[in-house]
């Protein structure tokens, strides 16, 4: 699927802050401080973001406030969810797939930065 020039350009910053990261702290740390790093290295690099966004699911017109957060909302266009655990389970693709379909974005990273490897840890998903 092709998503416009921009999307592409703020993904590569994504990937990119992720392995600069993990590069410096390596594996096994909690991930508040992979989410920190991860919004500081985006403020370099002059990238809108938002952290721990809350928003409500819409349903039959209804405005349902559901407790739902995205770790990162990049330049308004990708969905960045964090992690910091031994196993990927299936839950977090539901997850990411989750916040992907309720906000009507396409493309969305889930990143575990407890990986020896990072580029084992990144997941790109686009609807």
């Amino acid at each position: 699927m092709v998503l416009p020039r921009e999307t592409e350009r703020v993904a590569k910053e994504i990937v990119d802050s992720a392995f600069k990261v993990h590069a410096a702290l390596g594996p096994g740390l909690i991930e508040s401080v992979y989410e920190a790093c991860v919004c500081h290295e985006l403020t370099t690099r002059g990238i809108a973001f938002k952290s721990q966004v809350p928003f409500p699911i819409v349903y039959e017109g209804l405005r349902l406030e559901s407790g739902l957060r995205l770790d990162l909302l990049v330049s308004g266009s990708v969905v960045v969810e964090l992690k910091a655990t031994e196993k990927m389970h299936p839950v977090f693709q539901a997850q990411l797939l989750s916040y992907l379909k309720l906000t009507g974005l396409r493309l969305g990273f889930l990143i575990n930065f407890n990986v020896p490897r990072i580029k084992d840890g990144i997941h790109r998903l686009v609807l």
